[in-house]
């Protein structure tokens, strides 16, 4: 699905549902030899909203690019499948994309629906740049592997850090701590991190449990938590399951001192609004803020782009969360490509390992692994949303970092939920 404005930009090749592949082209370049970036992204199904959001920005890019002559005197295209949200589906799809689209260079998004396409990828000896994957290269240690969000080497590790490093500095210092998450990859990895951390830095597991990534009520879920009255609660979910953790915490009255963790969709303009009234004291994980600390040269410019470009089409109205690791992503390849001259695999991922690049989400340089070499996952609480307009995220103060301490913006205030 395109942007229905500046219709004549590109052309496009679309009849959905994944055998059908969206061609992004630009104009006023030469027709012949595009360089082509392949990939998926779930323009359906389940993650959908993430992925027509990181569609849009992709395609900020790609208007830019081609504006400034393309890459190498060549235009640059984007072929991208919609994988449906369906891990089952991406093989088939980079298959085709590498076979029949001769694709130059793999672009991808998504812990589950990146991760089974890693074979083919690496018997193909192909570069991946990849976003909003979570510990993919841990078990395959590929080195043309890499990914564009701010996990860090250990990422299983790093988005529970924040949470528990910001509680251990509490006076007094909580004691117990709570587990609970979807059975599904992303979740299980961000709970084996909590398990990591709250070992490491003392804190008694008194609940750890997982329930079907299917679950619709809370109620017995958040009842069985608050019947260990713990200290803290770390829950790693999805959007559905998040809104229905925190809606059901509000309704029994939950309190701790602090609940949060790794909790997906609180990032996205849509559900801050529908959870405002019981929002606040909330601590979660984030990518981006608008805080005076996180300022980078670009990333106010491509945000406001992002929001002209998406306006009327119901997607997130804030971009906050992916437009900026999608937008980096693209540039990483672009600043690569430019500076090697080259669309080989390997030089590409050589170039990659050694350089630190300028991005819009600030400079990236990656390790060893393809992950940032510096972690940068955030860790925030909702102190200030007063009503549903969405203009007060753009102000500092609504929502402040805790973690970590390069960016921090505020202090963290118990307990959960704040003024009860």
């Amino acid at each position: 699905m395109t942007h229905p404005s500046h219709p004549s930009r590109r052309r496009v090749l679309w009849a959905l549902p994944a055998s059908t592949a969206l061609v992004y082209s630009g104009a006023g370049l030469a027709q012949t030899g595009p360089i082509k970036l392949g990939g998926t992204l779930p323009l359906t199904g389940g993650n959908a909203s993430i992925g027509k959001v990181a569609q849009a920005t992709m395609q900020l890019w790609l208007d830019d690019i081609n504006k400034r002559g393309g890459l190498l005197g060549r235009k640059v295209e984007l072929v991208i499948y919609d994988d449906q949200t369906n891990p089952t589906l991406t093989p088939g799809l980079f298959t085709k994309l590498l076979d029949i689209d001769k694709v130059d260079l793999l672009v991808g998004t998504g812990t589950n629906l990146i991760a089974p396409a890693m074979p083919l990828i690496m018997e193909r000896k192909k570069l991946l740049m990849g976003n909003l994957a979570l510990g993919v290269n841990d078990q395959f240690k590929y080195d043309k592997y890499f990914q564009i969000m701010a996990y860090g080497p250990n990422g299983k590790d790093e988005l529970s850090r924040g949470f528990f490093e910001v509680a251990a500095k509490l006076n007094p210092k909580p004691q117990t701590v709570a587990l609970v998450g979807a059975d599904s990859e992303f979740a299980n990895n961000a709970l084996e991190g909590a398990r990591n951390h709250a070992k490491r830095l003392g804190f008694k597991i008194v609940y750890d449990k997982s329930y079907p990534p299917n679950q619709v009520d809370f109620s017995s879920v958040v009842r069985s938590i608050a019947a260990v009255k713990p200290d803290l609660i770390f829950a790693g979910s999805y959007v559905a399951d998040s809104s229905g953790l925190i809606r059901a915490a509000a309704e029994i009255k939950l309190k701790a001192t602090m609940f949060g963790g790794a909790m997906v969709g609180l990032q996205v303009a849509a559900l801050k609004q529908q959870l405002s009234g019981v929002i606040n004291g909330l601590v979660n994980y984030e990518l981006y803020l608008p805080e005076p600390t996180m300022q980078f040269p670009g990333i106010k410019d491509m945000i406001t782009r992002y929001r002209t470009a998406t306006a009327g089409q119901g997607l997130d109205a804030l971009g906050f969360y992916v437009p900026p690791t999608s937008y980096a992503q693209l540039q990483v390849l672009e600043q690569a490509i430019t500076a090697t001259k080259s669309l080989n695999d390997d030089v590409l991922g050589s170039y990659i390992h050694k350089t630190t690049f300028k991005t819009v989400a600030g400079d990236i340089k990656f390790a060893p692994g393809g992950e940032w070499a510096e972690p940068r996952i955030l860790m925030t609480q909702f102190q200030k949303v007063n009503g549903k307009e969405l203009a007060q995220f753009d102000q500092p103060g609504t929502q402040v970092i805790l973690y970590p301490e390069k960016f921090k913006s505020g202090n963290l205030i118990t307990p959960f939920p704040i003024g009860n």
